[in-house]
């Protein structure tokens, strides 16, 4: 069977769809051979490339390529390596032009073009067109907008119920695709619809957002379908349609938020099995990991056992009222974790020279790639990849645990003394305590319980004696 996979994804990113099924093939032997057009359409990472060829050799593929002949001994692979990072020092180069000519139009007042330009209820003027790099209303699309901030702020419906309505209704999308709650999410949070246009908000290949500082705005390239009025009313609707639904959940889950698999990484969520009693289905609560969705985890999902809501509840809420009971546990973890937080400023220093030395690295990288093309001996070119590789890593491990320390030190030097107080004033009313305030104890202690099957894992503002606790089953 012949599998063909094609992408317009950048080759620095090893998190590709197309590249996602292809690995998968590889790993359930479903390949024998995998041919592409060059290397560098494989991946443009060097790292990136290591992995995929040593996934490959793993699983007994051949590795063969349209333009190039590809060796598989180590000073094969050594080449490879180099030319790889030619061809991610040349993609990062293009992107960097790129970007400096979206900027540089941005400034001009033009909307630079790319994914970022297109808006449902607009249509996008091309750069490249008379008065371009702007936006002008399409009506059709416009008059579903108005109605869908008009169906939230005036009707108080759902963000689900208005996307089962415009698929009700055959409202057109923009790219022909079925409505979803998550584009409909988008519009009615997007401030371009009341004219304002930001470029240059999203992290590039990242998630989240850049600094407010960092943002771009252009002026009057977007029209207004909406006014600022109607925006700010439905972002209000927005908050109470959460609070409504979180008020209206059918059962209440004591550790909703704070469950995690050990296996996959995803949380946990709450939900109801019926089991047949005589004549009567009875609902029973659980638990149960997000990395079984096939929607959440495509592919390979999660093999994590679910649990009884009301046995890991009890569980877990015994032993944290356990050091409730007894403050100083927590006030001598705080104490312990205090102490860290004022070694914060040598951690950050010791995260820079990391991050100098990685740099560093870097351009022996480079250096190394030239001595390949000025023919210097390949086993002295061997010798020394093989040393920066391996002082990569030893940093990089180095970087990853210091990033921890810092992210721990920090949350610690704010919810210290909150905490010593919020202990000491609970241990009064542990044993009539409700569940909204079990909830609060939760957030307080930042309180993560880890599954994996069999083991229950607690971490938190807790001693680290009663971090663990081990059971023997999970049904």
């Amino acid at each position: 069977m012949t599998h063909r996979f094609s992408e317009a994804f950048s080759g620095l990113s090893l998190e590709r769809p197309k590249l996602d099924e292809l690995r998968e093939l590889v790993r359930g032997e479903a390949v024998d051979i995998l041919v592409c057009y060059c290397l560098d359409r494989l991946s443009r990472d060097p790292v990136h490339g290591v992995i995929i060829i040593e996934e490959l050799d793993k699983h007994h593929v051949t590795l063969e390529a349209v333009t190039e002949t590809v060796d598989s001994s180590e000073v094969g692979k050594l080449i490879s390596y180099i030319r790889g990072f030619a061809s991610k020092l040349e993609a990062q180069k293009i992107l960097e032009r790129t970007m400096r000519g979206k900027k540089a139009r941005a400034r001009e007042g033009r909307i630079p073009g790319g994914g970022a330009s297109r808006l449902y209820g607009c249509d996008y003027i091309k750069v490249s067109q008379p008065n371009g790099g702007r936006r002008v209303i399409n009506d059709t699309e416009a008059q579903w907008v108005v109605k869908m901030y008009d169906w939230l702020v005036n009707d108080g419906m759902s963000v689900r119920a208005i996307t089962l309505r415009l698929r009700e209704l055959g409202a057109p999308t923009k790219f022909g695709q079925p409505w979803c709650w998550s584009t409909v999410l988008k519009i009615l949070k997007n401030p371009a619809y009341t004219g304002r246009t930001y470029a240059f908000t999203a992290m590039n290949g990242k998630p989240g957002a850049k600094p407010r500082e960092d943002w771009i705005e252009i002026h009057d390239v977007t029209p207004a379908i909406i006014s600022d009025e109607l925006f700010e009313a439905a972002q209000k609707q927005l908050r109470e349609n959460t609070l409504k639904a979180s008020r209206n959940t059918r059962h209440e889950y004591l550790l909703r938020g704070h469950i995690w698999c050990q296996s996959c990484q995803h949380s946990f969520y709450g939900c109801t099995t019926g089991d047949l009693h005589g004549s009567k289905i009875r609902l029973r609560r659980r638990y149960r990991c997000r990395g079984k969705s096939a929607l959440i985890a495509p592919g390979v999902r999660c093999d994590n056992a679910s649990w009884q809501a009301d046995k890991l509840e009890t569980l877990v809420w015994t032993h944290i009222a356990r050091v409730l009971d007894n403050p100083e546990l927590i006030i001598s973890e705080i104490e312990k974790q205090r102490q860290e937080a004022n070694q914060l400023g040598v951690l950050e220093s010791e995260l820079q020279q990391a991050q100098r030395q990685l740099k560093a690295l870097e351009r022996e990288q480079e250096q190394l790639l030239q001595w390949a093309l000025k023919g210097f001996p390949e086993v002295t070119i061997v010798s020394e990849n093989k040393r920066i590789n391996q002082r990569r890593a030893t940093l990089q491990a180095q970087k990853a645990e210091l990033d921890t320390r810092i992210k721990a030190s920090r949350e610690a030097a704010v919810s210290l003394p909150k905490i010593d107080q919020f202990a000491r004033i609970i241990k009064e009313q542990l044993i009539s305590l409700d569940f909204e305030t079990k909830r609060q104890v939760l957030d307080m202690l930042d309180i993560k319980v880890w599954l994996d099957g069999h083991n229950v894992e607690i971490t938190g503002f807790l001693p680290v004696e009663v971090g663990a606790i081990v059971t023997t089953q999970s049904a």
